[in-house]
C-alpha cells in the first residue's frame, strides 16, 4: 500500500511520516555521491593548491554540498610553534618527517570525523602530497572508511607566477611573521627545492591510471582529466575549468527604485520611479569614471533592470536566470497585505527564510540553483556589471563572500548602491558605493522572535550552502615540541619568528538578447 505523505509547510515538499524509517544518508546535501568524497590536493608549494581548495569549497557549500578544507599546514603550525627554516622540510630530516606525518594523520582523523559524524559530504585534504607513498596512505585511509577519492594536481612551471604567489600569499604566512621579504623569499624557494627532490607527479598513463583526477597545468592553460567517477566529480571538473586568476572587478547593483518599491509591493514587473531614473543616469556616470576595458553588462528580463541598463548606452545581455525570486501567490502584495491575506505563510517565512518556498513560487534555496549558471559565467569573465534584484543580489553576494544559508536572506543590498567586488588571494574584497540618489529602504531585518528552524543537517531532502568553517582545532600530541627541538638543534635558522597561531581565515546576442 502506498504510504501517506505530509507536506512540509516551509519547503512545500512531501515527507514520509516521522515514524517511517528514512533511507540512510549522511548529510543534508543532495545525494550526488553514493559515499562521501575526499578531494586530495597535489603539488609543490606556491602552486595555488590552497587557493583552489578554498575557492572550490566556497562553491560546493554555496550549491548545497557540505564541504570543509583540512589544511595540513595549519596542523603543522599548531604542532610546531616556532618555525626555524626550510631545513624542517628536508626529506632527510627524520624527526621533522615524523612530525609532518603525524600532522597528516591527525588531519585525516578529523576528515573521518567530519564525513562520518558531522554531516559533511566532501573533505578537501589540502597538502603537498607529492609522493606516491603519501598518496597511498590516503587511498588506504579512504578505502577503510568507504570514502571516494578525487585528486587535484596543480602544476606550474612559470617562475613569474610562482614568485607572484609567494609574494602575495606565502610571505604573509605566520611562518615568516618576523622576517624581511628577501630572507623569507629565499627560505621559501629553498623549501620548494626540498619538495622537488622527491616530487612524483600523478601519472594517469601508467601507475595512476585507475585514479580519479584532474591535472591543472599552468593556471588553467591546459587540463588533463582521468576517470571521473560521478556527477559531483564532473561538476568539480567543470568548475575548475571555468575559473581563472586574471585581475578583474565585478560590480553588483539593484535596478533603480521602482514604482512598486515606493508602494512597498514585492515582485511584479513595474517600471522605474523618478528617483530610479536618476539613479540610472548616476550609474552611467559611475561606470564611465571606472574606465573599465570591455565591461560586460547583464540584466534580468524584468522591466526595471532593463530600464536601468538602457541609460548606460552600453550593450547588455538579459538573463532570465537573474529575474527576482518568484513570490508566487504573494506577488505584487505589500508585507502588510501578505500578513493579512496569508498570515501562516508570513509567519513561516520569518521562521526559516532560506528554505521557505512561496506557494506556487520559489525559495532562496531554489534561487541558488537557478543562479549557478550565472556564477559559472561570472567566473569565466573579466569585468562585469550585474544589474539585478534584492534576493538575486543576496545570493550572488553570498557566493563571493562565503556567507551561510542563514545569513544569505538578510544580507543588506540597498537600492542605488553599487557593490564593487575585487577577488584577492583567498577571498574577495568588497566596497559599497552609494551614488547619492535617495531611495526607499526595502530591507527587513530578521525578527528577534523568529523561531529557530530545525537543524539543517538533520533535514530530509535539504540542500544547505553552509559557510566554509575553519577546521576545529584539537589538542595535538605532546611529543611534537620534543621532535621539533631535536630537529631545530641541527638546523641553522634563517628566521626565528615568535609563536605563530594559525592564519585566520549559444552565443548570446548583445543588446536585448535573452539568456535563459
Amino acid at each position: 500500500m502506498p504510504m501517506e505523505l505530509t507536506q512540509s509547510r516551509i519547503q512545500k515538499i512531501w515527507l514520509p511520516p516521522d515514524n517511517h524509517p528514512a533511507l540512510p544518508h549522511r548529510s543534508c546535501g543532495p545525494q550526488l555521491t553514493n559515499s562521501p568524497t575526499v578531494i586530495v590536493m597535489v603539488g609543490l608549494p606556491a602552486r595555488g593548491k590552497t587557493y583552489i581548495s578554498k575557492k572550490l569549497t566556497r562553491y560546493l557549500n554555496w550549491i548545497g554540498v557540505p564541504t570543509k578544507v583540512f589544511n595540513v599546514g595549519e596542523y603543522r603550525r599548531e604542532a610546531v610553534k616556532h618555525y626555524s627554516s626550510y631545513d624542517f622540510f628536508r626529506p632527510d630530516n627524520e624527526e621533522a618527517m615524523k612530525v609532518r606525518k603525524q600532522c597528516a594523520l591527525h588531519a585525516l582523523r578529523d576528515v573521518k570525523l567530519y564525513l562520518s559524524e558531522e554531516g559533511g559530504q566532501i573533505a578537501v585534504f589540502d597538502a603537498t602530497n607529492t609522493t606516491r607513498d603519501r598518496r597511498a596512505m590516503i587511498l588506504h585511509f579512504a578505502k577503510e572508511n568507504g570514502f571516494k577519492v578525487f585528486f587535484i594536481e596543480s602544476i606550474c612551471n612559470d617562475p613569474n607566477v610562482v614568485a607572484t604567489n609567494i609574494m602575495e600569499v606565502k610571505l604573509s604566512s605566520p611562518d615568516y611573521r618576523d622576517c624581511n621579504s628577501a630572507d623569507a623569499m629565499d627560505d621559501f624557494m629553498k623549501r620548494i627545492s626540498c619538495y622537488q627532490s622527491s616530487y612524483q607527479p600523478l601519472d594517469p598513463d601508467n601507475s595512476d591510471k585507475e585514479l580519479s583526477l584532474i591535472k591543472v597545468i599552468d593556471v588553467g592553460r591546459r587540463y588533463l582529466v582521468n576517470k571521473v567517477q560521478d556527477h559531483i566529480q564532473s561538476r568539480i571538473v567543470y568548475y575548475l575549468m571555468n575559473i581563472h586568476v586574471q585581475p578583474r572587478t565585478i560590480y553588483l547593483c539593484r535596478h533603480g527604485e521602482s514604482e512598486f518599491n515606493l508602494k512597498g509591493k514585492i515582485g511584479g514587473d513595474s517600471g522605474l520611479s523618478s528617483r530610479g531614473k536618476k539613479f540610472s543616469i548616476a550609474l552611467k556616470r559611475f561606470v564611465q569614471e571606472q574606465n573599465l576595458k570591455d565591461l560586460k553588462v547583464w540584466t534580468s528580463q524584468l522591466k526595471r533592470t532593463i530600464q536601468t541598463a538602457e541609460a548606460l548606452d552600453l550593450p547588455y545581455e538579459q538573463w532570465k536566470a537573474l529575474n527576482e525570486i518568484d513570490a508566487g501567490v504573494c506577488e505584487e502584495l505589500t508585507y502588510d497585505e501578505i500578513k493579512e491575506k496569508h498570515p501562516e505563510e508570513f509567519a513561516l517565512r520569518d521562521q526559516d527564510k532560506y528554505y521557505y518556498r512561496y506557494p506556487s513560487g520559489e525559495s532562496y534555496q531554489d534561487l541558488v540553483q537557478r543562479l549557478e549558471p550565472v556564477i559559472m559565467e561570472l567566473e569565466r569573465q573579466e569585468n562585469v556589471l550585474v544589474v539585478c534584484h534584492q534576493a538575486v543580489m543576496r545570493c550572488l553576494l553570498a557566493y563571493f563572500l562565503d556567507k551561510s544559508a542563514e545569513e544569505m536572506p538578510y544580507l543588506k543590498c540597498p537600492l542605488h548602491t553599487v557593490l564593487k567586488l575585487t577577488p584577492v588571494a583567498y577571498g574577495c574584497r568588497v566596497e559599497s558605493i552609494f551614488l547619492n540618489i535617495e531611495a526607499v529602504n526595502t530591507h527587513r531585518d530578521k525578527p528577534e522572535d523568529a523561531k529557530k528552524g530545525p537543524n539543517a543537517l538533520m533535514r530530509r531532502n535539504s540542500v544547505t550552502p553552509l559557510a566554509s568553517p575553519e577546521p576545529t582545532k584539537k589538542p595535538r600530541i605532546n611529543s611534537f615540541e620534543e621532535h621539533v627541538a631535536a630537529a631545530a638543534s641541527a638546523a641553522h635558522p634563517t628566521c626565528m619568528p615568535q609563536e605563530a597561531p594559525a592564519q585566520l581565515p549559444g552565443q548570446p546576442v548583445l543588446g536585448k538578447a535573452c539568456l535563459t
